[in-house]
């Protein structure tokens, strides 16, 4: 049958139904859902939403972790016809404010008591708000199982029917508010067809069969993990959700999936703790770990190393690389990484250790997916973002800026004509904000953020994400933000890698109990710089970083400094740390 709407995916489901459709870890068990239940829930829900008194295209919010409730509560709201508003649940109770009056939510769904509390506090000031429920059972909260049972008594099935039949593809779907790092956040309107088409594009890439066990982490009130989770569903996937973020590989390892989504950052770590343990092993042990990772890091794709390289990986991967993946689980098909830059480094080794990362390019107002490198490695390159998808064109601009055209492109910003207008020109082309180029005329590669490059006071461009992206492969460096806007030159804020730092200053016998005692130490303001030094010499004079400033706490979405998928608020750290600044330009 043709999916061309979110919730056709249900009736898709239903030709080959599972017993264990959707599953969640519940009081350590998990605990499945069927695909039976998956529908019928999601139609209950539906038909209660209209009992209430809502009405084809009002706004009903989520905020919630990722569960099988969060999908049943998709369908259900789109089912009826209504606008889903997924939410962070991470941002702050202004956020809240804003969204939910902007875009005149009646219902909220909560997951549990603290995002009950938030929503609360508001709750006085969001005229358009009937009513909160929550997933769990939360004291002084409705719970979720109301709507359900409203619907159960009333079925409703001919007025759903009617709005189904009534409901385009190119009708809104949702309204996703980005983050921002400046300013309030923008409610970025897609269509059905926005994300139904990318969905289908993207599949034919996807290494996903009917069967297989996929793994859900990433928040689904994104839209990168919303639109792969959609199409687990399409091919008929069994999807696990991960109980939280410090049980990723402790349920990885339980469920061992095919495939899962990852951002850099936690890429990063995982390979941060391979080498850690390799540091611990002793003798012969330690010898070969090293010499199997040092292959790793030097990986080409197709066989662009040579007979002999191949015939030494081979086996370093029977006899170091094998434990990696068993780690993952052992049936790991591919990793696909977006949201950030990911380390060229960081690539090449997973990908030398035989375990597929593909990295992958997207923005929420293009539904997401632009590009992405491909399984067969003749389509992959390192330090790109790969080919661009069918259905969707690129063409880079004079000043270097990346533009989209494709069915993939946003409806526009919610109420803001205005800034839709800067975004999408008279010819249909996005705006990215994204400053690239294509290699070999086809392999995307991101180099900045076009509102991101800053000019010194000798009139020099500085592009900060490059030199940041390279810079976070030191393993000392944990987080960096290049300064510098009408100054002399360009400096830097650095958050160490305070685990690995620990370690190094106890080998050096230096003082290291604190993060502050750490940063204020001569010899390990000396180390970092020396890490900064090695990477500076890969940039011209007028761009290399001639002075840093360590700080003893590591920046965050809780303490407003990141954005929800992790981007620097620059304007929010400037701030933050003025002083700090200052005092790298102090003579």
């Amino acid at each position: 049958m043709s999916v061309t709407r979110i919730f056709d995916l249900l009736p898709h489901l239903a030709q080959a139904p599972s017993a264990d459709c959707l599953n969640a870890k519940v009081k350590g068990q998990w605990v499945a859902t069927s695909t039976e239940s998956y529908i019928s829930q999601a139609g209950q829900l539906a038909a209660g939403l209209l009992a209430m008194g809502l009405q084809k295209g009002d706004r009903v919010a989520m905020i919630a972790n990722n569960r099988p409730e969060w999908n049943i509560t998709d369908m259900g709201i789109l089912s009826a016809g209504m606008i889903n508003v997924p939410m962070y649940p991470t941002i702050s109770e202004a956020d809240y404010k804003f969204i939910l009056n902007d875009a005149e939510v009646k219902v909220v769904f909560v997951s549990d008591k603290e995002l009950f509390r938030k929503v609360q506090s508001v709750r006085a000031e969001v005229p358009s708000l009937m009513e909160v429920y929550a997933f769990e059972e939360v004291e002084g909260a409705k719970s979720w199982k109301e709507v359900l049972q409203l619907g159960q008594n009333n079925p409703a099935a001919d007025q759903l029917k009617s709005i189904q039949a009534g409901i385009q593809p190119d009708d809104l779907a949702t309204i996703i508010y980005t983050s921002g790092t400046t300013g309030n956040p923008k409610g970025v309107m897609l269509s059905h067809h926005n994300i139904m088409s990318n969905m289908i594009t993207c599949q034919p890439l996807c290494t996903v069969e009917p069967g297989d066990v996929v793994l859900s982490f990433l928040p689904l009130c994104h839209v990168f993990e919303r639109m792969l989770v959609y199409m687990y569903q399409y091919q008929r996937a069994h999807i696990y959700y991960a109980e939280s973020m410090d049980t990723i590989g402790d349920n990885i390892r339980e469920v061992k999936p095919v495939m899962f989504t990852a951002v850099p950052r936690l890429l990063e770590k995982v390979y941060d703790r391979i080498v850690a343990k390799g540091n611990e092993q002793k003798g012969i042990k330690k010898v070969l770990f090293f010499w199997a990772l040092n292959l790793a890091l030097k990986y080409e794709y197709s066989g662009g190393n040579g007979a002999f390289y191949t015939f030494k990986l081979g086996i370093a991967r029977k006899l170091v690389f094998s434990k990696w993946r068993e780690g993952l689980g052992g049936r790991i098909k591919s990793i696909v990484s977006g949201s950030a830059p990911l380390q060229p480094r960081l690539n090449r080794v997973f990908n030398g250790a035989g375990i597929k990362v593909l990295e992958g390019y997207g923005l929420t107002e293009t539904s997401p997916v632009v590009s992405v490198n491909r399984m067969q490695e003749r389509d992959a390159r390192f330090g790109t973002v790969g080919p661009v998808i069918d259905d969707v064109q690129v063409r880079i601009a004079e000043d270097g800026e990346i533009l989209v055209k494709g069915p993939n492109v946003m409806l526009g910003y919610y109420k803001r004509p205005d800034l839709t207008a800067e975004v999408i020109d008279a010819d249909g082309w996005f705006h990215t904000g994204d400053i690239g180029m294509l290699e070999e005329g086809r392999f995307l590669k991101i180099t900045d953020r076009k509102k991101e490059m800053f000019k010194t006071s000798g009139g020099k461009y500085v592009a900060p994400q490059l030199l940041e992206n390279k810079f976070k492969e030191s393993p000392f460096i944990e987080q960096v933000m290049v300064v510098g806007d009408a100054r002399k030159f360009p400096g830097a804020l650095i958050v160490p890698a305070f685990a690995y730092l620990k370690d190094w200053c106890k080998s050096q016998q230096l003082p290291c109990e604190t993060p502050e005692q750490m940063v204020t130490n001569d010899k390990v303001r000396q180390k970092l710089w020396e890490q900064i030094a090695a990477f500076n010499k890969e940039f011209g004079k007028t761009e290399q970083v001639k002075k840093i400033k360590l700080l003893p706490k590591e920046w965050s979405v809780e303490s407003g400094e990141l954005t929800p998928t992790m981007k620097l608020k620059r304007k929010v750290l400037n701030e933050k740390y003025k002083q700090e600044i200052e005092s790298i330009y102090a003579e």
